[in-house]
């Protein structure tokens, strides 16, 4: 090993931690993969954005037990990866069961996932529904299938959560889901909205988790590929052209090319919201905004 590759690797166990397995020191996901110092800079930058985003959400409590959604993404496996990284590393106390919802699309190859998951020894839960027939039952033609479909899933995924006794659902929404999510419901839906860290569901019973929200996609594509997972396209999804958030990312991506580390200054904004600065009277006491005698009398 190079000496950069020796300081490289000792500075991402001082940046997470000694492992406690004593399995190779690796957890099996990360037994073979690449060796350069590229690599293992991006993993580091991946781990730490996620513990700094873990822990400023106050997300683990120790003994928890979290359902991991799996979709065959690269963002859910790379999400997978990185938690069970963690995990192994004695820095995150929870459990962690995989999940992935199979919604009945055509041609989904159902041995994929399942196959990744044992191979590497990761409990999971593979659960059909098939979502995919009352989505294109439901939907009129030329319409886009994706928010009956993400309803569908995510009412499936609390079901399964509450089954298996876990208090947390993890997803792995990244920075720029979250930028688009902001430009979507700022041009489309008139309101200031993004997607939090960590959020609770409507009754209340179970926690939403994204520790992967302040990470960019690119640097997910990048792992994603190093990491050589077995992705699985979305069909259904996929198939559908002009959608909004495509239209949206696309701003976005032609915006950062033009000004290069726009994206990170944006999500910077959106952790530094001045109440008093908006025009919204429910975040901010506007009536009762006056000035004082002594003020006036100086």
């Amino acid at each position: 090993m190079l000496e950069e590759d020796r300081r490289d690797a000792a500075d991402l166990t001082d940046e997470v931690g000694e492992p406690e397995s004593d399995a190779g020191g690796v957890h099996p996901l990360f037994r073979d993969v690449p060796s350069s110092v590229g690599f293992k800079k991006l993993r580091k930058r991946l781990l730490r954005e996620m513990r700094e985003t873990i822990t400023q959400c106050a997300m683990a409590r120790p003994g928890a037990r979290w359902l991991v959604g799996i979709s065959g993404g690269k963002d859910s496996y790379a999400l997978l990866a990185l938690l069970h990284d963690l995990k192994w590393r004695g820095l995150l106390p929870v459990d962690l069961l995989a999940c992935n919802l199979d919604q009945g699309q055509p041609n989904f190859p159902k041995h994929v996932l399942p196959d990744f998951l044992t191979r590497f020894g990761i409990v999971h839960r593979i659960e059909y529904r098939d979502t995919y027939s009352v989505v294109t039952e439901k939907v009129p033609e030329g319409a886009t299938y994706c928010a009956l479909c993400s309803r569908l899933r995510r009412g499936n995924l609390y079901r399964i959560a509450r089954e298996e006794g876990c208090e947390a659902l993890v997803l792995g929404h990244h920075r720029d889901d979250c930028l688009e999510t902001f430009f979507m419901n700022l041009f489309h839906g008139g309101r200031l909205s993004a997607m939090p860290g960590k959020l609770l569901n409507d009754d209340g019973d179970l926690l939403v988790l994204r520790p992967l929200i302040r990470s960019a996609e690119e640097d997910i594509a990048k792992f994603s590929a190093a990491m050589a997972f077995p992705i699985i396209p979305c069909d259904l999804c996929g198939s559908q052209d002009g959608l909004q958030r495509n239209v949206t990312k696309q701003m976005l991506a032609d915006l950062e090319q033009r000004f290069p580390g726009r994206k990170q200054v944006m999500m910077r904004a959106l952790s530094n919201v001045r109440a008093g600065h908006l025009l919204d009277p429910s975040l901010f006491d506007f009536a009762s905004l006056s000035p004082s005698s002594e003020s006036r009398d100086s």
